[in-house]
């Protein structure tokens, strides 16, 4: 289906050639969260029975990690100059960025699949086993994601940056699709109470901000979801 949204064109958008202390500084949480969620069954259990100590080691060291790789400009984001400067230019992709991302894509997709899972299970079967789904069923999906990482097969972890303009909407739309859709079943599963009338309505939310917010989505309609199309030099 041919792209009927709005698009950017690169010489239209400012050039920048340095990174600001605060750009770069507000980069470093988002990769706090991504590699925070890694272990799901135990992010599973921080939103399920609370915060506790292995939580806590496990931030700790997700703290200091991003932080020395933050220091040394191996994060996405936290580089002094940007990487990107055309965004059609055939340029090696670095294996800091292609891990970032990989393992961003298995926080997007594992915890929204397992949930969908478990939203499924409970309408047709009326019990809640996320649990088990957590435990059984993430590490497989986190491993097969890891994997077409590792192989270049997921938008951002290619071993070059030339199709980097359209590659960039596909991850910020998956993005807007599950944080908000993740958000609402929370605050359903919270504010609900739990049975067979509320278990549909919170599989049906969930589905509808999927649902919705991809379309906005893939229509450009949200933050760095139009395709950028080749042009002057510029950043991202």
């Amino acid at each position: 289906m041919a792209y009927r949204g709005k698009v950017e064109f690169a010489y239209e958008r400012k050039i920048r050639e340095r990174n600001t202390r605060i750009y770069r500084l507000c980069h470093w949480p988002i990769w706090i969260w991504v590699f925070f969620l890694a272990p799901g069954p135990l992010t599973f259990s921080l939103f399920a029975h609370g915060f506790s100590l292995a939580n806590g080691i496990w931030l700790a060291l997700v703290l200091v990690g991003t932080g020395i790789a933050g220091l040394r400009e191996a994060l996405p984001g936290t580089e002094s100059r940007p990487y990107i400067l055309r965004f059609d230019e055939d340029r090696p992709n670095p294996l800091y960025r292609r891990v970032c991302y990989t393992f961003a894509w298995s926080a997007v997709i594992t915890f929204a699949s397992l949930n969908l899972a478990g939203l499924i299970g409970a309408v047709i079967t009326g019990v809640w086993n996320m649990k088990p789904i957590y435990t059984w069923g993430y590490f497989p999906l986190c491993a097969l994601i890891l994997i077409l990482g590792a192989l270049g097969k997921l938008p951002r972890v290619g071993p070059s940056t030339k199709t980097e303009g359209t590659e960039r909407r596909y991850f910020y739309g998956s993005v807007w699709a599950v944080t908000a859709a993740q958000t609402l079943l929370l605050v359903l599963w919270k504010t609900l109470p739990r049975n067979a009338t509320t278990d549909w309505i919170k599989l049906l939310a969930y589905l509808a901000a999927l649902l919705f917010m991809g379309l906005l989505s893939a229509r450009g309609k949200l933050y760095r979801t139009r395709p950028i199309l080749p042009g002057e030099v510029m950043v991202e």
